[in-house]
């Protein structure tokens, strides 16, 4: 079992930015989980993908991070990071980390961003 525990949202204005963090606990090696990535879920809307990073640090962005989302990943920690500039109101959601650990996926409970115009 992997337990993913965010943190980092909160209200910022438009234009500013936040770094959001996904803590990965539980009884394995952090290694042993070869994918994590945040995704998001605005009112009314499914749940995209934001951007992911592998073990070997392969990144992937949803085209609406490109170019101001920053994902990062502490392996030793089992943790990843996502640094999030020029923020916009259609970045309101809540996020939610994901991590993928032999071929099971695993989610937290999220952390809401509001960004105010």
């Amino acid at each position: 079992q992997v337990q993913l525990v965010e943190s980092g949202g909160g209200l910022v204005q438009a234009g500013g930015s936040l770094i959001l963090s996904c803590a990965a606990s539980g009884n394995f090696l952090g290694a042993s989980i070869n994918l994590m990535g945040w995704f998001r879920q605005a009112p009314g809307k499914q749940r995209e993908l934001v951007a992911s990073i592998t073990i070997r640090g392969i990144t992937d962005y949803a085209d609406s991070a490109k170019g101001r989302f920053a994902i990062s990943r502490d392996v030793t920690k089992s943790t990843i990071y996502l640094r999030m500039n020029s923020l916009e109101p259609v970045d309101t959601a809540v996020y939610y980390c994901q991590a993928t650990r032999l071929g099971v996926n695993y989610w937290g409970k999220g952390t809401r961003v509001t960004v105010s115009s």
